[in-house]
């Protein structure tokens, strides 16, 4: 399958790599289904971005590479929806908020996307505790 992108220009993919968000991403209802792709230049980056919608791709990157220790809880309703059989399956990844000024780069920690890699189904979650920002410094002093 092809898809022709405002800032990537055609991109293969398929079908098998689709991504289905069922409730969607907030700020971006209506668009369910989304392909994953590293970014060529830097390869901790990677381009969430819709299949729907040309214009719409995110920024994102493991929380890894931010913060060694990341870690949350996944509830029992979160393993059922997206069909988490073991740990291996998953896959988390944070949006990036870019800016002209390296230091001023943000990435999402409160509100992890996690995905299935094995049956293609994600969800963004929002994490009930103060530990992690909505504006993390990508690189902390």
């Amino acid at each position: 399958m092809q898809l022709k992108t405002k800032l990537h220009g055609m991109l293969e993919f398929q079908e098998k790599e689709i991504i289905t968000f069922p409730k969607g991403l907030p700020g971006f209802q209506g668009l369910n289904k989304f392909i994953l792709f590293k970014v060529e230049e830097n390869p901790i980056f990677s381009i969430l971005h819709s299949v729907e919608d040309e214009n719409i791709g995110l920024i994102v990157i493991s929380p890894f590479e931010v913060k060694k220790d990341y870690e949350f809880k996944l509830d029992d309703e979160v393993i059922k929806q997206l069909k988490i059989e073991n740990s291996e399956d998953v896959l988390v990844v944070n949006t990036v908020n870019l800016n002209s000024d390296i230091s001023k780069i943000t990435v999402n920690l409160k509100a992890p996307i996690v995905i299935n890699i094995n049956s293609g189904v994600g969800e963004q979650l929002i994490l009930d505790n103060d530990v992690y920002k909505i504006k993390h410094p990508l690189i902390e002093e």
